[in-house]
């Protein structure tokens, strides 16, 4: 239906435009990304299903007051399109439309007709959008946080795929750098312990029963063969290459089990060993773009002469773009900074040829996307090509009591030991009940509980009863005719309706401001308004015609909920 009424106004909009009211680069803004022209629901179900401020934005290129425009586009939208539709005028220029019951009944048989595609679209017109996110570093489990970015980046793809996005979905394994050392070392700090040859920790190390299972798989495949080496320094590869592989081999396993898959699977070695560092800091170079520097001591600490000379690094002039401080890549000793590392990933993800980029990182890392971007516009002259999703941590409670930590992981609680307690359709959607900039409190007894407060289930359960009538149509032998949708005049049916007819947009709307938790406040509108209609309408005992168009509403409910579970990847379950 919104596409109807944004065709009623480009159509307006055309005529005026042909009368010579308006110029013509109207029509090129109109209805593109960016545009200030907005058809919207109002907030006041009194002002009717939609409302556009066209006449508000234009009337300035019209030389127009914008009740006056608003009036002349009231008399130049088409009439064969306004069957069904009530249009008026209201407070400084905005134009109402009012869909009549006839014409909102209409989405019954379209839902049905399109059935597992209705909520898709082709908004996106099949531009190339590369999605990176969970990106954990692989020198453990994942935890809990980083399941709420793997649940929100793999939504966000969803959704654009279903606006017509081509989408592909990237890891970017960090196996490179001071993190990897570290897991080196621990695992030969455990595997010394684990032959009997015990010695102190590293003071850097990571605690936690994975690092034990890493140092006996080196065992069983080496032996003793590393028991001289040092627990300083750099550790050998072949020992973090096996610590790299197994906890890669948990974070897949645990991705799997949540039904989130990737396309791509980048290395950061790759990016040192094929020189991506040194083309970047050969191309900012070339462009004037970095210059050597001290950085600023902490606040209210003088340094020495001698720590003046380690602070000199090369810095990128990041302030030329919008960012508060020039930025290190290279330290005093020659070795790049993990920043160049990730211009120089950024740059190759550029290179591919992709339309629009989405990282989505944990918030802990927000001050880092300003530096990111403003790299990423110096390499490429694209301002706008990267988007950053930041998703705050998970609050974990069990019997009224905060949950901190784990054995396994020694520190945190794992993703896993949450997917065990919880599954995966209770994780995906419980990760989504609130924008990724807010922090979440989940509930690990109520994630698991059959109750209406549960979120996942009362969406879930509302599917569950649509399958409920169908069966007990079958049980009574009832005939399952088509039935007169004019019949459908209750107000909660029409609220119902109204409701399925949002979907799409809702959808849409989801995708392009990246903001996933949009369809899971729409379902859960949803299901409360069916579950209310369940409860308070005969939907079987009725005369053949009536409990025909029930049964369709039932059905065409039943679809959007099965729809919109499926872009959160939940399951739809028939029967609970």
């Amino acid at each position: 239906m919104r596409e109807i009424v944004f065709g009623l106004v480009g159509r307006g909009l055309e005529r005026l435009v042909g009368e010579g009211v308006l110029p013509g680069e109207v029509l090129a803004a109109f209805p593109g990304a960016g545009t200030e022209i907005k058809v919207e629901r109002p907030r006041e179900r009194s002002h009717g299903d939609f409302s556009t401020n066209a006449a508000l934005v234009l009337a300035r290129l019209a030389g127009m007051k914008p009740r006056d425009l608003a009036q002349r586009l009231l008399s130049a939208m088409p009439a064969d399109l306004l069957d069904g539709v009530r249009c008026e005028l209201a407070g400084p220029g905005f134009v109402n439309f009012h869909v009549s019951p006839e014409r909102l009944r209409n989405v019954i048989p379209v839902i049905l007709q399109r059935g597992a595609d209705y909520g898709h679209s082709r908004a996106g017109n099949g531009q190339r959008v590369l999605v990176e996110f969970v990106s954990a570093n692989p020198t453990g489990p994942m935890h809990v946080g980083h399941g709420r970015g793997a649940v929100t980046g793999d939504v966000i793809a969803r959704l654009l795929s279903a606006i017509g996005c081509a989408v592909e979905r990237e890891y970017y394994i960090n196996d490179a750098g001071a993190q990897i050392d570290v897991l080196g070392r621990s695992v030969l700090y455990r595997y010394r312990e684990a032959l009997g040859c015990p010695t102190e920790p590293p003071a850097d190390h990571y605690p936690g029963e994975y690092v034990i299972d890493i140092a006996r798989a080196l065992i069983a495949r080496d032996d003793k063969k590393w028991l001289a080496t040092p627990l300083s320094g750099k550790p050998p590869v072949e020992v973090v290459d096996l610590a790299i592989e197994l906890v890669m081999g948990e974070i897949r396993s645990d991705l799997e089990s949540m039904a989130i898959h990737f396309d791509h699977w980048f290395s950061e070695r790759t990016l040192h060993a094929e020189g991506g560092i040194t083309r970047v800091m050969a191309h900012l170079q070339a462009n004037d773009l970095i210059h050597e520097g001290v950085l600023e001591p902490p606040k209210g600490r003088e340094i020495s002469p001698e720590e003046q000379d380690d602070r000199l690094q090369v810095l990128f002039r990041a302030t030329r773009f919008g960012d508060d401080a020039d930025r290190p890549l290279m330290k005093a000793d020659g070795t790049p900074t993990y920043f160049a590392a990730d211009i120089a990933y950024h740059f190759d993800k550029a290179r591919r040829g992709y339309t629009r980029l989405i990282d989505v990182w944990g918030a802990d890392h927000g001050g880092y996307v300003k530096r990111v971007q403003a790299a990423l516009e110096a390499m490429t002259g694209q301002k706008e090509l990267l988007d950053v999703v930041l998703t705050q941590m998970v609050n974990l409670t069990q019997g009224g009591k905060q949950v901190r930590m784990s054995k396994r992981a020694g520190t945190f609680v794992t993703l896993r030991e949450v997917l065990d307690e919880t599954g995966s359709d209770a994780v995906r959607f419980w990760f989504l009940t609130r924008s990724s900039g807010a922090g979440l409190d989940f509930d690990l007894d109520l994630a698991k509980s059959r109750s209406n407060d549960n979120p996942v289930f009362y969406v879930q359960y509302a599917h569950a009863r649509v399958h409920s009538v169908q069966n007990k149509l079958k049980e009574r032998g009832l005939s399952d005719e088509e039935g007169d949708l004019a019949r459908l005049t209750a107000q909660e049916e029409l609220d119902l309706i109204r409701l399925l007819g949002m979907f799409p947009e809702t959808v849409e709307s989801a995708a392009l401001s990246r903001e996933p938790h949009r369809l899971t406040y729409y379902l859960s509108d949803l299901a409360a308004m069916f579950h209310g209609y369940y409860n308070n309408y005969r939907i079987l005992d009725e005369d053949p015609g009536l409990r025909g168009a029930r049964l369709a509403l039932v059905r065409a409910t039943g679809r959007v909920i099965a729809n919109g579970l499926d872009l959160l990847g939940v399951s739809a379950p028939e029967s609970m």
